[in-house]
């Protein structure tokens, strides 16, 4: 098994192979570079690492590294996306035999160590997941940043080595971000500098969903009161407490919107009064969110649940709706005082509690008053602010000095607060 000379191929186009590059396809050298590594494709679902790298990319020259996808030839290829503005997607394509392989890690490698030589980039790193060190542990770089927004392994499916490499990122980073306040309290004990930053929200995208709009069409024709739950519907969905509501509240409608991934869809309940609708994009969901009464969390409590700590929580509540959750610890330690997010530990309690969140939206104003004392001071701006002045604070003080200039010329954030 072979590859074919490094080659940057830019959308459908094959621009590049050795020299005379596009410049589209390589990072603005007055910029500062950043390369973010993730398990989660830039357009699968938008979440914590588009939120953070959108933001990121007002000073860095962005490169985020996906996971790659099997190639139809014998040759592994590089290709590049511009995402948005200082945004570079880098979506590696190798042969699929040697996907998660020894050998398909020495294809990644090659390929990234190839295009930062021709960039001319010395990045930041930004770990989404420790695997990522299969093919980049011999490289250096100013400063190591591990945002640890799930505990991967405990995942349906997480590689068996991804422990081990998590130990070995420990060692690496110089900064250990976590998505929640209980993973917090786990990886603490592993590196000395880390800090929780629960996910936020954009409220004014989901605070469209207070307006009256008109409904999707596949969402329309479904009559009410209708309840729902978008995000990725996998094992760590509690499928028979879903059962049970529809069986119970035949006249409730269950709204289902995200790709299904990891299990068997022919596991999941299936009722008249269920409705699977598929993925929608991050622009959509305000507009769904608009025509249900109730938002849903009916989370499974088990080992995969146990460190997460929901971005749709804070969503739901810009757009001006209560919340029934299932007892998750992030969202009963954040949210399980408030009057409009309730948590229930079973079927029953679950459809009393919609009972009561139904009850609250007879008086929607005093739904989305509540819901703003709630999320007051939340945004992503200020989770970037905050994190950028640990990452600002730690190149001041490390061996990186060298690197400072570059970033303090380009800077348009305030300093930590």
């Amino acid at each position: 098994m072979s590859w074919a000379p490094f080659q940057i191929h830019i959308g459908k186009s094959h621009e590049a192979s050795g020299s005379g590059h596009s410049m589209t396809a390589l990072p603005d050298p007055s910029k500062p570079t950043l390369l973010c590594l993730s398990h989660l494709r830039w357009n699968f679902v938008y979440q914590r690492p588009q939120h953070l790298m959108s933001r990121c990319s007002k000073l860095f020259q962005v490169l985020f590294f996906e996971e790659p996808v099997p190639s139809e030839g014998s040759h592994a290829w590089l290709e590049v996306k511009l995402a948005e503005k200082d945004v570079r997607l880098l979506i590696p394509h190798i042969p699929a035999s040697l996907i998660n392989t020894h050998k398909g890690a020495e294809l990644l490698r090659g390929l990234l160590d190839r295009y930062l030589l021709i960039s001319d980039a010395d990045p930041i790193f930004w770990y989404y997941t420790p695997m990522s060190l299969s093919f980049t542990d011999h490289l250096d770089a100013p400063l190591v940043i591990y945002d640890c927004m799930d505990e991967l392994s405990a995942f349906l499916g997480a590689p068996t080595q991804l422990i081990d490499y998590e130990r070995a990122l420990f060692k690496k980073a110089d900064i250990v971000f976590t998505g929640g306040y209980s993973l917090y309290e786990s990886k603490r004990k592993q590196h000395r500098n880390a800090y929780p930053f629960p996910s936020s929200v954009d409220i004014k995208h989901f605070g469209k969903a207070r307006q009256s709009e008109e409904e999707p069409a596949d969402q329309a024709a479904i009559p009410g009161p209708k309840m729902g739950f978008y995000g990725v519907i996998d094992e760590r969905l509690d499928v028979e407490l879903i059962r049970d509501i529809a069986i119970a509240r035949p006249e409730w409608q269950i709204i289902m919107i995200g790709p299904i991934v990891k299990i068997d869809p022919r596991t999941l309940p299936q009722h008249p009064n269920i409705h699977y609708l598929g993925p929608k994009t991050y622009d959509e969901l305000p507009a769904y969110l608009s025509g249900w009464d109730v938002a849903l969390m009916p989370f499974a409590i088990n080992q995969s649940t146990r460190f997460i700590s929901p971005t749709k929580t804070p969503e739901y509540l810009a757009g001006g709706r209560p919340v029934v959750s299932t007892p998750i610890h992030d969202v009963v330690r954040t949210y399980g005082g408030s009057e409009l997010v309730f948590i229930a530990n079973d079927s029953q309690a679950f459809i009393q509690s919609i009972d009561h969140a139904l009850k609250a939206m007879e008086k929607p104003s005093f739904v989305c008053t509540q819901a703003d004392a709630i999320l007051n001071g939340m945004s992503w701006e200020k989770t970037w602010d905050d994190m950028y002045a640990l990452i600002d604070e730690r190149l001041r003080f490390s061996q990186a000095s060298d690197y400072l200039p570059v970033v303090a010329r380009t800077r348009r954030l305030p300093s930590r607060r």
